[in-house]
């Protein structure tokens, strides 16, 4: 069965070119591993539906930086070719920098019936129904509708130690507001410079000390980079985070323990 939930924190990084290269060759020394979708060292592809209503206040809230946010969106890993194929609906929340994805599983036709037609897939599995339910709360009380396409390709890398310590690097980030079903194929604006990369560390805990010493080696900071927080921006016509202009703030093992810290003060507090 796919994992239905995901928990993790997640911290990202614009990268140029070269720091890619340096760091694809560095964790792989370290005893990183391709992720199986990257067998020989192939990129994937991943492509997005994000879902928004027309004031864009989910976005808008999200790029407020408020200490709980949440995207309903739907993925794909390959294009639809037929009703048949798989995709998924997941809702993403963050919470004090701890990520927390929901995630159904669903024919593509089983997909677009339930949002444009409220048509609830029929499943016997406990877990589907209890995620399902929470995609229908989701979509009851908030108008959204497809908003934004965003895909991208991938290299991911996971500790060969540790396989809940993932790292991936994400290029060729391509988005338009226009033909939002996942069926439509890749075409529109690029987010990113030909030679910027952006870099997702996911992390269940601690992260090792060899990848924050080599971070920290060579100068590589936070950036905080949000995929559709950044195309809403370019789409109003604001300028947007770019690699010269990423926030230098380090990546270490004390943040996370104190984003855990204010998570669990806050959970106990609710």
């Amino acid at each position: 069965m796919a994992k239905l939930t995901f928990k993790r924190c997640e911290k990202k990084f614009l990268l140029s070119l070269g720091q890619y290269e340096m760091l694809k060759s560095e964790i792989l020394k370290n005893g990183m591993v391709y992720d199986k979708y990257c067998k020989g060292g192939v990129v994937y592809k991943i492509y997005n539906i994000y879902f928004d209503d027309d004031e864009n206040s989910v976005i808008r809230k999200s790029i407020s930086h408020p200490k709980f946010k949440e995207k309903f969106r739907m993925r794909s890993y390959f294009i639809p070719k037929s009703g048949e194929d798989t995709v998924f609906l997941e809702i993403k929340r963050k919470i004090k920098g701890t990520v927390v994805k929901r995630r159904a599983t669903l024919t593509y036709k089983e997909a677009l019936d339930f949002i444009e037609n409220g048509t609830r897939p029929d499943t016997d599995d406990y877990l589907e129904n209890k995620v399902l339910d929470e995609l229908e709360y989701y979509m009851s009380i908030h108008n959204v509708r497809p908003k934004v396409f965003i895909s991208y390709e991938r290299m991911a890398f996971f500790g060969g130690d540790d396989p809940d310590f993932r790292v991936t690097f994400d290029r060729n980030i391509t988005t338009r507001r226009t033909d939002l079903r996942l069926d439509m194929g890749v075409y529109g604006d690029k987010l990113l410079a030909d030679d910027e990369v952006l870099m997702e560390v996911k992390i269940p805990g601690s992260i090792p000390i060899w990848f924050s010493d080599l971070l920290a080696r060579h100068e590589i900071y936070i950036s905080g980079f949000s995929k559709y927080g950044n195309e809403y921006s370019k789409f109003k016509g604001h300028d947007f985070l770019h690699y010269s202009s990423r926030r230098d703030k380090p990546l270490s093992n004390t943040s996370l323990l104190n984003e855990k810290h204010d998570l669990q003060k806050e959970q106990s507090n609710a």
